[in-house]
């Protein structure tokens, strides 16, 4: 090898050991980048944080850095930036470990915290109301001011759909009721274009509710649920008095449709009340509960039955009978079930 292609061989070395040299060094900071940006974090525990309006995306860095969530406001700065450069308002869960760029993702795209409301089925307004006013991590109140005309100050029982409803944390308690009110509009008008004919005696939509709100108290078991109905289907339809106990528990309550641990006794069944349908032929006059859609296809298709009374099995479910001598013997096994239980 000469001397001019020795030196050219060694310069051509030199050259791409600069090469490597740069590209090491600028994985390097890339690597340091990623990690700095992405990996590490200051968040040793879960925390909250709250962005309110008109919180500039200074003022946050400033609190993010001061509570420890970033390490860095410029970062952050930085990274709100390049999402569109405004951090949305509401209230965030930090994950432990989150880094800066999953907290600006969260600030900059409004991933705020969430809750999980469930309204169970047959519970009433007033029931729900006290429910909705002891989730913490909603805010409001739970009655409107006076003189407003919004629809969710006037709901009534048989107006609200009971479900799990996922709302932001910090929803005002009416905006959830008002959810509600708004999924049972929904919910009805699906099933009304679903072809289902009214079960004769009833004659409205608002029949269908009030039964389905009756069978709705009377067993949580939605398999149970047409034969119920088909009870009282059958009994309007002999003109029978309706003889629905939880109507009686929605009278003595004033609508709160709650004994709280009291028993229904059999002075119970004359209180004068348009509720009582001991006292009274046909449905009450509204809903003693809010149903859900397995309660109202039940009324809209009743089990084919001839039964006229039913009676609690002592299993969770109940014994259903034709004849009131029929009804009688099994009343009687049930007392018996009873007494041996509070014996023991």
């Amino acid at each position: 090898m000469s001397v001019m292609t020795r030196r050219r061989y060694i310069r051509i070395l030199k050259i791409k050991r600069t090469h490597m040299n740069c590209i090491a060094l600028i994985g390097a900071i890339c690597a340091i980048f990623i990690y700095m940006f992405g990996i590490w974090s200051p968040v040793r525990n879960d925390a909250t944080f709250v962005v309110n309006n008109g919180d500039t995306v200074s003022g946050v860095a400033a609190a993010l850095h001061k509570n420890h969530i970033v390490y860095s406001e410029s970062l952050f700065k930085f990274a709100i930036k390049r999402m569109g450069g405004r951090v949305q308002r509401g209230d965030y869960d930090i994950p432990r470990g989150a880094s800066i760029w999953r907290v600006s993702r969260m600030l900059a795209h409004g991933r705020v915290a969430t809750t999980d409301i469930v309204i169970p089925e047959g519970l009433t307004i007033k029931q729900i109301k006290v429910l909705l006013a002891n989730a913490p991590r909603l805010s409001g109140d739970v009655e409107c001011a006076p003189g407003s005309v919004a629809p969710v100050c006037s709901v009534r029982d048989g107006d609200v759909f009971p479900d799990t409803y996922r709302v932001a944390k910090g929803t005002a308690r009416l905006a959830v009721l008002d959810l509600a009110r708004k999924k049972m509009e929904s919910t009805s008008a699906s099933l009304m274009r679903a072809g289902y004919i009214i079960p004769r005696p009833l004659k409205t939509w608002s029949d269908v509710i009030i039964l389905a709100s009756i069978v709705q108290r009377e067993t949580p078991n939605e398999s149970e649920m047409p034969m119920v109905a088909s009870v009282y289907i059958n009994r309007l339809r002999k003109n029978m008095r309706l003889q629905a106990d939880p109507t009686i528990v929605y009278a003595l309550t004033n609508g709160y449709g709650d004994m709280r641990g009291q028993p229904l006794l059999r002075g119970h069944l004359k209180i004068d009340s348009p509720y009582n349908t001991y006292t009274h032929n046909g449905l009450p006059p509204a809903p003693i509960a809010n149903v859900g859609a397995a309660a109202i296809r039940a009324v809209l298709r009743p089990a084919d039955t001839n039964y006229l009374y039913f009676v609690a099995d002592g299993r969770g479910g109940h014994i259903f009978s034709k004849s009131y001598e029929e009804h009688q013997r099994h009343h009687a096994d049930w007392r018996e079930i009873k007494n041996l239980r509070n014996k023991n």
